[in-house]
């Protein structure tokens, strides 16, 4: 879904051999693996469902590249202590977090922590790229995406999606220490077969896990797919324009 937005950053950054990119919240991998077709040694991190990180070590396999085995790709469950020596040598020029902010409110807390862990294994002046939601009016997907806050804590989902303020991303870099070094806005539709492919595609963000966990399965596929009947088009399938925004900042 967020192809457009990886292949814009990883242009804008010239991505290739010789980069060394510590990917944090890699979830199931697609940015890694673009990474890696453009040569880059890649490293992703995450501590999300089982599911999505095995699904990113199988796309990572050696034998998916047919022509030769790709030993400097590799996924691992969290940052560690001793990451200095669990991630390798040489240091990272290239960190990025490309699962958007500005969905939820709170959801940029966890991420500044996690920045401020991932960024002494990068070298110095190194490129750290943020991502956020745009303004609700430009995502369709925001009405669909309420419908997992509703879900998984009824009492505090009203305005739980807010409207993604310009300095949102700027404010988690300096936090995390990082000097704000441009920005850019891409285009990323949503776009799916049927109604059901779209379902199941926007419950493997793991964005719904809580609304599942708190209401059961039947009932977030029923609201989603309820939530979903606006952006049906008359040969069935599903289109959500959305724009996102990303943010490149600097290591010290």
């Amino acid at each position: 879904m967020l192809v457009p937005l990886y292949e814009a950053v990883y242009r804008r950054l010239d991505v290739g051999a010789g980069t060394r990119l510590l990917g944090l919240g890699c979830g199931s991998g697609l940015a890694l693996l673009m990474a890696a077709s453009r040569g880059a040694a890649v490293t992703g991190v995450d501590t999300s469902s089982p599911e999505r990180m095995a699904l990113a070590r199988e796309r990572l396999l050696p034998d998916g590249w047919g022509t030769r085995a790709r030993a400097d790709t590799r996924v691992v469950d969290g940052i560690p202590e001793d990451a200095a020596d669990a991630l390798g040598d040489p240091l990272y020029n290239l960190v990025t977090a490309f699962e958007p902010i500005g969905c939820l409110a709170g959801d940029s807390e966890g991420l500044g922590d996690l920045l401020a862990t991932a960024t002494p294994l990068a070298e110095r002046g190194t490129p750290v790229v943020l991502a956020g939601w745009g303004p609700p009016e430009r995502c369709a997907t925001s009405a669909v995406l309420r419908v997992a806050a509703k879900l998984a804590d009824p009492l505090r989902s009203a305005g739980s999606w807010r409207p993604a303020l310009r300095d949102d991303l700027e404010e988690v870099a300096q936090r995390a220490g990082l000097r704000p070094d441009g920005s850019g806005r891409v285009t990323c539709p949503f776009g799916y077969a049927d109604v059901g492919n779209a379902v199941r595609g926007l419950l493997s963000t793991g964005l719904f896990d809580a609304a599942i966990a708190a209401t059961g399965q039947d009932q977030v596929d029923k609201e989603l797919t309820e939530a979903l009947h606006p952006h049906r088009r008359r040969d069935g399938t599903v289109w959500m324009p959305n724009v996102f925004r990303y943010l490149i900042a600097r290591t010290p």
